[in-house]
């Protein structure tokens, strides 16, 4: 990890003040697949702001990720250019932001609604994970959580959003969502979440990305296996065009 110079260190990735441990699934994917290895989630927030409120609800969510026997990483934004602004994307934040892409096998976005609608520095993430690159695909086939934060009253706007967004990049984004409203009121002065129907929606949430991931896992490579992909590559499939049962014209 010493090589990545854009991964926030999260703190405190144990202590789990707001967590009902009484009520909670150690293992929430447990019986849905193999668990090892454990899960590899990235998580992006939107905000660059010193007491950023969507960088501590991810905080949050990567330390139950980890409490659910997933490995993490928070990438920090906070250097990346603008898409485009440096030529052909040739940008150590960018490359490194793809390489964690790739290693994932799920992802959560949070960003903070501004406007009625997610931040620039949310899209800016975004845009630089093409569908794909150098032959690889850094988001197509894998799980998605979508998160926000509001300055106001509960609203939707940021994770409508983001769901068009992972679709377009061909993620499995789970049913389950996080909408965080005065979210200045729901956190402590260190910057932890207090006890709330928030917080349990963002375990609710958590819980299902880690059943969702460890679900699909062994049939990624298959959900994105797509007829128009191997026609253009010249790629036959194993299968005889009878033995398929497609009359020959």
């Amino acid at each position: 990890m010493s090589d990545h110079h854009y991964l926030r260190t999260l703190t405190d990735p144990k202590h789990l003040p707001a967590l009902k441990s009484e009520y909670v699934h150690r293992r929430p994917a447990f019986g849905l697949g193999e668990l090892d290895p454990p899960p590899r989630i990235l998580l992006l927030y939107g905000s660059l702001r010193e007491r950023s409120y969507s960088r501590l609800v991810v905080e949050e969510a990567a330390r139950l990720l980890e409490f659910f026997g997933c490995e993490t990483r928070i990438f920090d934004p906070s250097d990346l250019p603008l898409p485009d602004q440096v030529k052909d994307d040739d940008h150590p934040a960018v490359h490194e932001l793809r390489e964690h892409s790739l290693w994932s096998e799920a992802q959560v976005w949070c960003s903070p609604e501004r406007h009625g609608q997610i931040t620039g520095i949310m899209k800016t993430q975004i845009d630089h994970l093409p569908l794909a690159y150098k032959g690889l695909r850094p988001t197509q086939g894998r799980t998605l959580a979508v998160m926000q934060v509001s300055a106001g009253s509960q609203s939707f706007n940021s994770v409508n959003t983001l769901r068009i967004l992972g679709r377009w990049m061909r993620m499995v984004t789970i049913p389950n969502q996080s909408s965080v409203a005065k979210a200045y009121d729901e956190f402590d002065e260190a910057g932890r979440m207090k006890p709330s129907s928030y917080y349990d929606r963002i375990v609710d949430v958590m819980e299902e990305l880690v059943r969702f991931t460890v679900l699909l896992r062994p049939h990624a490579e298959q959900l994105v296996d797509r007829y128009s992909e191997r026609k253009d590559r010249n790629e036959p499939v194993d299968t005889p065009v009878e033995t398929a049962g497609i009359a020959a014209s």
